[in-house]
């Protein structure tokens, strides 16, 4: 097949869609993604397989496998998409104005700490176009693996070479229980203590459950009485309403604890530290607008981390991103 044939065949909503497959490795999945039907979906990936002359996927009992040639199509997909994303950076730049989509994903327990960071981020470049899926921990994970963002915004980062990993912030994990709670009259409370009471949690994979189940194992601190709750929200409420007490990322409940409404305990080997950091797939190569996004948040971290620090502080301004007026 000639090159000109293919090059008038093939179409940019054919490699998007062949890209969401690949990374799925579903087409219903795929299809919920980019908000087409199925049939949609498989109607692209014929096209594209008769443009190319080669078969890119197929089922092994109910399982999509991509065959070498869709391993190949992904590789220069990327690389064409990056380009086109460079090219609209490049031509802003010509005009001045910076323009192009962020799509980002962040556990919960981070959606403390992002607005902040998208915030300025806006006020420096208004016409970015910023997407934010907040999801728990073993979502963010799954969307990492498929590369479904730009750039996934979590702690508790698993240890692997294929990943990129920038801290930064620092996620403090603290004992908080409501006021006048029994264990605030101890001298010296433990975590063994604090486990005699109904522990609230997130569900199992949640990053700062995992981090304080792992506390508790090195202590050889069982848990028996635990009560799971699907947000951090419900879990202050919880504790707020004398359900059980809790461990809690600090800015999750720093108001609450300003107000008085919440106290924290201290226990033997609190905090948990842990940090907040941007992941992206190394071989996933970053939007030019990711890139810029990675740029400044590393050179405002030292503002960031004072202002988290002592929340009163405010962050230094930049002006305010908004819309431009409508003509009437």
């Amino acid at each position: 097949m000639s090159s000109p044939k293919l090059l008038n065949r093939l179409t940019f909503r054919q490699l998007q869609v062949f890209q969401a497959v690949h990374r799925q490795r579903s087409y219903s999945r795929a299809a919920e993604q980019l908000g087409l039907t199925q049939p949609a979906v498989s109607a692209q990936i014929r096209q594209l397989e008769q443009a190319l002359g080669q078969t890119l996927f197929n089922y092994a009992g109910k399982t999509l496998h991509a065959l070498p040639a869709a391993d190949t199509l992904a590789h220069s997909t990327r690389e064409i998409f990056g380009q086109l994303s460079r090219l609209q950076m490049n031509l802003s730049d010509i005009n001045g104005r910076i323009t192009g989509e962020l799509n980002l994903a962040a556990v919960s327990s981070a959606q403390y700490v992002v607005p902040y960071l998208l915030a300025r981020f806006r006020a420096h470049y208004p016409e970015v176009h910023v997407r934010l899926k907040v999801c728990n921990r073993s979502q963010a994970l799954q969307r990492l693996s498929e590369q479904q963002d730009d750039l996934v915004i979590m702690a508790m980062v698993p240890e692997d070479d294929q990943l990129v990993v920038m801290p930064i912030l620092d996620n403090e994990l603290i004992a908080v229980v409501w006021p006048e709670h029994p264990l605030l009259s101890m001298p010296e409370p433990t975590l063994a203590d604090f486990a005699r009471h109904y522990v609230l949690m997130r569900e199992p994979g949640s990053g700062v459950r995992n981090a304080f189940e792992q506390m508790a194992a090195n202590q050889q601190v069982a848990l028996p009485h635990c009560i799971e709750l699907g947000t951090n929200e419900a879990i202050k409420g919880g504790v707020m309403a004398h359900l059980g007490v809790a461990v809690l990322p600090r800015l999750a409940v720093q108001l609450e604890l300003e107000q008085g409404l919440l106290y924290e305990l201290g226990l033997p080997d609190f905090p948990i530290h842990r940090s907040w950091c941007t992941v992206y797939a190394r071989e996933r190569f970053p939007t030019p607008v990711a890139e810029l996004f990675l740029s400044f948040v590393r050179e405002h971290i030292p503002d960031y981390r004072r202002h988290f620090q002592a929340p009163s502080t405010p962050l230094p301004s930049h002006g305010v991103a908004c819309l431009p007026m409508l003509s009437p």
